[in-house]
């Protein structure tokens, strides 16, 4: 390649870019001669082949003017040159070049036209610019002139008036900035002072003002320094807002308010006042428990203030529990009051400025976004205030608290619960389930000491009469108190009592009540004032002058008509227990109610009056906190069973029972007293033999079969078997039935409706059988208070197959009546101590005539022989005592009297009569029936006929075995 390029300049040749360079633009651009275009023109050539030959062009020939082609050319060169191939190569490159020409030629020609008509124009433009150069000229020369003769003179006047117009505007200006740089001791004075509105508009006035100003270099200082200002007042203002969260004044917010609204953050203040009541509840619970803790610490170096709220609660005493918690809630109580009147505030507000016309679309935006704010805030707060008190209640275990405390406890988060009600009515579900958890296990545990104590109660208890005055009510018992003031359940106590001595203010909120002043929470302390009961009696005479009136009475009315004896004895329901007595129906009671020497007193003792106690505190724990109704009724009817079992098992459980044929426990009763056994005695610790052993927590929930005291004997005939003991136990029983009886419309409304057929099963299956246990108890001073077997030894030595008709009874009829005559005169003793009410005495003597009757009949059963005559016999001594008897008592008609009479008949009936009786008196014995076979009809039928009869007697007692 040197080679060539040295070969190039000896021959004094130049590159294309070189010989290019020597050419000036005219002749870069010289148009080809008429010769060289008619050249090119007269060589024919393909147009297509001319194509073909420019795109085979390299394109780097076309890229730009720097392009060195020689260079390039030779760069491509091979290192081993080839002259052949050299040739042909330029050959190609010629032929290209030609083809370029060729075409650029064609191209020159055909804008050759437009190109002459330019040039002619460019030609017109000199001429043009040339003429203008002159004018140009011309015009400095005269400008010269005038700026000598008048601008120097004339409008330097006019320059300097200008500069004093500006010096003046300058001075104004600088009082101005002299002024703005005061404003900032007004404005500290007027936050002082807590003028907040003013203080945003003379710093806003102030800001605008700068902006005028703020080409002045001093100016941007200022204007910085007001903006530091106006944080400032935000500041400030923040923390006045904060303020409101815990005492709202109306004067106060109405003044931040407006400051906000100046500043147009209305919607940024409700945010902020929201995340200032959050942390308002959260600093107050804290320093109420903190205050407590450190109180109750002494000089311990615990350090509380770094604990977390949750984990304070747990360091709370006992003793400081009730008095904090009441701090608490009337703290909070404080925050939810000032939200309160926020939005009181906020809502009178609106109704002032929803003026359609005054209303711009931002200020209802506005009001919009604090209402939903409001309203959202609500619920948001009232779950805060929850969870709060939640963690106070849950970190303290309460369950050896003493009662009355347990109950102010409920009663207080009751009223909380009602503030929660009021305030968003929100159904409190958080505080509902804290409380019920706290309650079950309090309750659980109550419960069964409660237990244990009844049991104890009843091991010491001695059956004495507890004197009450006859017009005791169990609502003048503390426990009952919440009844009488207030009948609604669903109101807490110490609402009720507020309710009750102001009636006016029955239908006001909370808060309304408080919105000024006082606060709910107070109540507890200030009505904590002992009550004192009146129900006792000082000696079991509501007085001596009627004690007296009533004797004088009973002995003078000895002779009462047939009509009133009738009545009376219909009367199957006693004396009303709760009611005061007439001396009218007094005078008309009759000998067989024993109870005229203590009129109508009640029958209750110490062990029945705990029992209705405990039921009044544990319907006080339900009136408070319905989530464990359920679980409190089930209680209450676990004291009343055991109450009912004990009794049972003191004075009425004999094996006699079944053999005895009378139907002594009705098979209600008996369902009952297993359903009891099953469910509430442990067997395995009342009887160490037992086969029965439950797991250990069936037998948590159990408690074991009381045991009679010593005190109590049962075995004396001389008191009648302990029939005052029996008879308080009995009837002191069936009085706290009664009182369950009044007490079922208060559970039923307390109970979920889930759970009232567990309330109705009770008082049909259990509390309805208390005066069932009357028969069985008082069965067993019946069968002992006569001596039977005797009547049945002095029947079998009476001859009863005599030949005439005798006028005299026997002997045995006279020593029966003397026995129930004892019967009555040992029922006069006792009745003296206790009064023996006509259920029970009506009871008494229909278990003793029933018995002796059916003595009777088994005597009877007995005899081997017999007359007619013998038969008129039997029926003559059986009408002397009846005769006899009705003098003893009032009882109609004599129980059991059909069934001395049909026996006795049955001696007179046919062999066909005598089939018939046996299948349809299935009452008598086996032994009584076969008597009347072989003794009535046994000389008079064959043995086939005889035998006939006794297998129908057997096939009717075999499914008895």
């Amino acid at each position: 390649m040197q080679k060539i390029k040295s070969l190039m300049a000896r021959q004094g040749l130049k590159s294309p870019q070189e010989s290019m360079a020597d050419l000036s633009p005219v002749e870069n651009l010289r148009i080809p001669s008429k010769e060289e275009l008619r050249e090119l023109r007269e060589k024919p050539i393909d147009p297509q082949a001319e194509q073909e030959i420019i795109d085979s062009i390299e394109e780097v020939y076309f890229s730009n003017d720097s392009f060195d082609m020689v260079q390039h050319e030779l760069e491509k060169l091979p290192p081993e040159l080839n002259l052949q191939e050299l040739e042909e190569y330029r050959d190609k490159l010629k032929r290209q070049q030609s083809a370029v020409s060729k075409k650029v030629a064609d191209l020159i020609l055909e804008k050759q036209p437009t190109y002459v008509k330019e040039l002619e124009r460019v030609t017109a433009l000199q001429t043009n610019l040339q003429l203008a150069a002159v004018i140009c000229t011309n015009a400095r020369r005269q400008l010269s002139v005038a700026k000598d003769g008048f601008t120097e003179a004339s409008l330097g006047l006019l320059a300097n008036q200008r500069r004093r117009q500006l010096l003046t505007g300058l001075l104004k200006s600088l009082r101005t900035i002299k002024t703005l740089q005061r404003t900032d001791v007004r404005l500290s004075e007027m936050l002082e002072e807590e003028d907040y509105p003013g203080a945003i508009q003379l710093c806003l006035e102030c800001q605008k003002a700068a902006s005028t100003f703020k080409h002045y270099s001093c100016i941007s200082e200022l204007n910085s320094k007001l903006q530091d200002t106006l944080e400032q007042i935000e500041e400030q203002l923040d923390v006045a807002l904060s303020k409101t969260c815990k005492h709202f004044d109306v004067q106060h917010y109405t003044k931040v308010q407006l400051a906000y609204t100046l500043l147009g953050k209305t919607q940024t203040a409700m945010d902020q006042l929201h995340m200032h009541f959050t942390q308002a509840i959260h600093n107050t619970v804290f320093q109420v428990v903190l205050g407590y803790v450190e109180l109750c610490a002494g000089n311990a170096d615990t350090k509380f203030q770094k604990m977390q709220y949750k984990d304070l609660c747990t360091h709370i005493t006992p003793d400081s529990y009730i008095p904090c918690l009441t701090d608490l809630c009337k703290a909070l109580w404080e925050v939810m009051l000032s939200y309160h009147r926020t939005m009181q505030w906020h809502e009178e507000h609106d109704k002032k400025e929803a003026s359609p016309t005054s209303d711009s679309d931002e200020s209802v935006v506005d009001r919009s976004y604090v209402k939903k704010k409001l309203e959202h805030g609500l619920t948001r707060i009232w779950q805060d205030v929850q969870l709060k008190v939640k963690a106070y209640i849950l970190g303290t275990d309460m369950s050896n608290f003493k009662y009355d405390d347990f109950i102010v406890v409920l009663d207080i988060i009751s009223r909380l619960m009602q503030v929660g009600e009021e305030f968003c009515s929100s159904k409190s579900e958080v505080l509902q389930e804290s409380i019920k958890r706290q309650s079950v296990n309090y309750f659980k545990n109550y419960h069964r000491a409660r237990l244990e104590e009844l049991r104890m109660f009843l091991e010491n208890e001695t059956w004495e009469l507890c004197p009450v005055k006859s017009n005791f009510n169990i609502a003048q018992l503390h426990e009952f108190k919440f009844m009488g003031q207030c009948r609604s359940p669903s109101i807490s106590p110490s609402r009720q009592a507020a309710s009750s001595t102001s009636p006016a203010q029955e239908e006001l909120s909370l808060f309304q009540q408080y919105l000024q002043q006082g606060n709910p929470f107070e109540m507890h302390t200030e009505h904590k004032e002992e009550e004192t009961e009146d129900v006792l009696a000082s000696n079991g005479y509501e007085s001596d002058e009627l004690e007296k009136s009533v004797y004088q009475d009973y002995d003078s009315d000895s002779d009462v008509p047939e009509e009133l004896k009738q009545d009376y004895v219909d009367e199957q329901t006693g004396d009303a227990p709760l009611k005061s007595v007439s001396r009218e129906t007094i005078r008309s009671k009759k000998k067989s109610d024993y109870n005229l020497n203590k009129i109508n007193m009640l029958i209750l003792t110490n062990t029945t009056l705990n029992v209705i106690r405990l039921v009044g505190k544990y319907m006080q724990m339900m009136n408070i906190l319905k989530p464990i109704a359920f679980d409190v009724i089930h209680c209450v009817s676990q004291l009343f069973d055991y109450y009912l079992y004990a009794v049972y098992t003191f004075f009425g459980r004999n094996d006699m029972y079944e053999s005895s044929g009378l139907g002594l426990i009705s098979s209600r009763l008996r369902t009952t007293l297993n359903r009891i056994q099953e469910s509430l005695i442990d067997v395995e610790a009342t009887s160490e033999n037992s086969g029965v052993h439950g797991p250990t927590e069936d037998r948590k929930e159990k408690v074991p079969s009381p045991h009679l005291s010593q005190l109590v004997v049962l075995t004396n005939s001389g008191t009648l078997y302990g029939l005052a003991q029996r008879v308080v136990a009995t009837e002191s029983l069936v009085f706290l039935a009664e009182q369950f009886e009044s007490l079922q419309s208060h559970l039923d409304a307390m109970m979920p409706a889930a759970k009232k057929p567990f309330l109705q099963q009770f008082y049909s299956q259990t509390v309805s059988t208390a005066s069932e246990l009357r028969k069985p108890i008082y069965w067993i001073v019946a069968a002992k208070a006569i001596d039977y077997e005797q009547m049945l030894l002095l029947m079998a030595g009476v001859k009863w197959d005599v030949r005439e008709i005798m006028s005299q009874h026997n002997v045995y009829v006279d020593v029966l009546l003397k026995e129930f005559e004892q019967f009555n005169k040992r029922l006069g003793d006792v009745s003296r101590h206790v009064r023996i009410p006509l259920p029970v005495s009506n009871v008494l003597w229909e278990h003793c005539i029933r018995l002796a009757n059916r003595t009777l009949v088994e005597g009877y059963g007995n005899v081997k022989k017999c007359s007619n005559e013998g038969r008129a016999l039997m029926q003559l001594d059986f009408q002397q005592f009846l005769m006899k008897l009705e003098k003893l008592t009032d009882l109609r008609p004599i129980p059991d009297k059909e069934f001395v009479e049909t026996y006795i008949k049955a001696y007179y009936l046919t062999e066909n009569d005598m089939e018939q009786f046996i299948k349809n008196h299935r009452e008598y014995s086996m032994k009584q029936l076969a008597n009347l076979v072989n003794v009535c009809l046994g000389s008079h039928i064959n043995k086939k006929a005889r035998q006939k009869l006794l297998a129908a007697i057997d096939d009717i007692d075999r499914p008895k075995r």
